[in-house]
């Protein structure tokens, strides 16, 4: 009979890991807590603590199932080991054998929990896409970028909220704003904040040369509240609007219903055209903000910690992080991480998970200075 003894072993200790950084312990404890609020009467009274109670009775809620999925799990596999050796049935080697291959992969996938240690990487994010120089060819990558994510959103079963789209002049796009809805959003999207540069033959040159493309993304997370957490002095605002642009529709809007708002002591702009109002557009855009100043705070007090220190080395938003080359060969390489793929097709119709993946443990591996990072 084929030992495997050392590979359940090994899989009952990793499952012993995940409970610690799942914290089961207190899950348990807070379950019948969130069952007896979800229950209470009147709770709806206040829509906001609602939606926060369901969302995180439904985060234990998985959690718990989860952990006792693969304990029960690992539990019969030891059984039927057991039972394997009591019989000397080398037959049962097989089932054995996928049972704990099942499990270790399952178990790699979870063990991306633990890495997620921010304050906000179980929320959502704020995604910006800017083209960079390079004309209609960054237009047309930022274009490239949008897509992807999105369809990257889309395999994870995530939801994205469109707030503003600027067509590029010929082909592309010149900006957007897109908040990502889903557990660990955030934590999964914040490696991608940096530049991204393209190489490839370019379809606008006539003469079919090379040439290279930048756009940069950032990456914020998205406080449902913020606005209740930061002050934003009125004077500190100029807010235009405009008539929203898009491909149109239905529910295009006719007037000057979208928003931008400008925050003159930092320069940072955003805008909202989705909404079906000029009202909505401002609400929406308010929020956006004040994410991103409560991200800036962050930023500057990292930085400011990092001076403290004698450290020398800056936050750096705008280095470039990744390069996806089109030609003279075929490959994505994350300068980070060092990372290689050969399919970047793959990688621009959303199949980000192994960056990502090695992005999160590059960063659990060379942690910043300081408690405020991300």
């Amino acid at each position: 009979m084929q030992d495997f003894s050392g590979p359940l072993a090994e899989l009952a200790k990793r499952l012993g890991e995940a409970e610690t950084y799942l914290k089961i312990t207190e899950l348990r404890d807070r379950m019948p807590q969130l069952e007896a609020e979800i229950g209470r009467p009147g709770l709806w009274d206040d829509p906001d603590n609602a939606k926060r109670i369901q969302k995180e009775l439904s985060a234990v809620s998985d959690d718990l199932a989860l952990y006792d999925k693969l304990r029960t799990r690992l539990e019969d596999a030891n059984t039927l080991y057991q039972l394997a050796i009591e019989e000397d049935d080398d037959s049962l080697a097989p089932e054995i054998e996928e049972a704990v291959a099942s499990l270790q992969r399952e178990l790699d996938g979870l063990e991306l929990r633990a890495m997620f240690t921010g304050e906000y990487d179980s929320g959502d994010a704020v995604v910006d896409v800017h083209s960079g120089a390079g004309g209609t060819d960054s237009q047309d990558w930022a274009g490239i970028l949008l897509r992807m994510y999105q369809r990257w959103a889309e395999r994870r079963g995530f939801e994205l909220e469109m707030d503003e789209v600027s067509p590029g002049q010929e082909a592309g796009i010149t900006t957007a704003t897109f908040i990502v809805k889903g557990r660990y959003a955030y934590g999964l999207l914040r490696g991608e904040h940096g530049v991204h540069r393209l190489v490839r033959i370019s379809p606008f040159d006539s003469n079919a040369r090379r040439h290279t493309a930048f756009s940069s993304v950032s990456v914020t997370p998205f406080v449902e509240h913020a606005e209740e957490e930061i002050e934003i002095p009125e004077k500190d605002l100029r807010i235009d609007t405009y008539r929203s642009s898009g491909a149109g529709g239905q529910h295009v809007n006719v007037t000057d219903s979208a928003v931008r708002i400008t925050h003159l002591p930092t320069g940072i702009v955003v805008s909202c055209q989705n909404e079906r109002s000029q009202h909505q557009n401002k609400d929406r855009a308010m929020q956006i903000l004040a994410a991103k100043l409560l991200e800036l705070q962050r930023a500057r007090r990292a930085e400011e910690l990092a001076l403290i220190k004698g450290d020398q080395q800056s936050i750096e938003w705008g280095s470039q992080i990744r390069s996806y080359v089109l030609h003279p060969y075929q490959q994505v390489k994350d300068h980070r991480t060092g990372i290689e793929i050969g399919n970047v097709e793959g990688v621009l119709d959303g199949d980000l998970d192994g960056l990502m993946e090695g992005y999160l443990r590059w960063a659990r591996a060379n942690p910043p200075e300081g408690p405020d990072h991300q």
